[in-house]
């Protein structure tokens, strides 16, 4: 069962390859939080038109800077006028677009480049849809990023920090920027601490089986902690699945060549794995058609 949210709160829930907006409604004006996938940007501003019913949007906030949480701002600024505030830690990385620090040259992906109006930190208050939020620093998944709380409801927007299954790739960690793993149970022990009645994750429902969702990430987490490969190989199996929803399909003689060139899986290969190209192409290639995230057919490998 879906949990009652307040009225003033609207999840519209989405597939990958984009991340779920959440929608603030204020009287006459409304609060938008995270955007989607660049190549949903379309589909992005005219569920948002439908849902703000004649509001103004006035602000849209970013959890924190992957491209499918980021990839429609452009084009929802374009369309309503808004301001576009996003994670303090964030600002020289946005203003002067790097598209390695936004992980989207090395994983293969896209984003609209867009201008940012304010900046949002841990320990900042901002008032959404009648509610007072904390912004609370979450790193791990993204060392900058934030988590929105309200205490009065017990409500949390996670982002990628959380979701009922798990949590995002622990990406600093495996590319050696920063110690991922600590900061990812730092993150999830002061966020467990937290009276928390409803979750409201990035990818997936809103949940209120909260601490059966923390029981699980620890787990996760201590599995990754103990064997690092773990982590790298479902990395690379999460960001080859990631690519090829955004492509559709490849000639089954493209796709391991797809695998051997993008940069994260060649990287992350090389630092943990140490596999030949060939091998780790075709034990991806494998692995998802097993899993059932692609599928073979007539010379062609599809995204399922």
């Amino acid at each position: 069962m879906t949990p009652r949210l307040p009225a003033s709160l609207l999840v519209l829930e989405r597939g990958w390859l984009s991340a779920n907006t959440i929608l603030f409604l204020e009287g006459d004006e409304a609060t938008l939080v995270d955007s989607g996938y660049v190549s949903h940007a379309e589909q992005t501003v005219a569920l948002v038109g439908q849902a703000l019913a004649g509001r103004r949007l006035k602000r849209l906030l970013n959890t924190h800077s992957h491209s499918d949480h980021i990839g429609g701002n452009a084009a929802l600024q374009a369309a309503f006028g808004c301001s576009i505030t996003v994670p303090a830690g964030l600002h020289a990385t946005i203003a002067d677009w790097d598209e390695n620090a936004l992980l989207l040259s090395p994983l293969g992906q896209q984003s609209a480049r867009f201008q940012h109006d304010g900046l949002i930190g841990p320990g900042n208050e901002i008032v959404m849809g009648d509610l007072v939020w904390q912004a609370l620093a979450a790193p791990g998944h993204d060392m900058e990023a934030l988590v929105y709380y309200n205490p009065d409801q017990r409500l949390l927007i996670s982002g990628d920090a959380l979701w009922q299954n798990g949590f995002g790739v622990i990406f600093p960690e495996l590319l050696g920027e920063a110690e991922g793993l600590a900061a990812t149970r730092a993150t999830l022990e002061t966020l467990a601490a937290l009276p928390i009645d409803i979750i409201i994750p990035g990818h997936g429902s809103p949940f209120a089986e909260v601490d059966q969702a923390f029981a699980l990430a620890f787990r996760r987490l201590d599995a990754f902690a103990a064997d690092i490969d773990k982590l790298a190989w479902h990395a690379i199996k999460v960001i080859v699945s990631f690519a090829m929803l955004e492509r559709q399909r490849l000639p089954v003689d493209a796709f391991r060549s797809f695998v051997r060139e993008l940069p994260f899986a060649v990287d992350v290969n090389q630092r943990y794995l140490g596999l030949d190209e060939e091998t780790l192409a075709g034990r991806v290639e494998r692995d998802l058609l097993l899993v059932g995230a692609l599928r073979r057919e007539n010379g062609w490998i599809f995204a399922a």
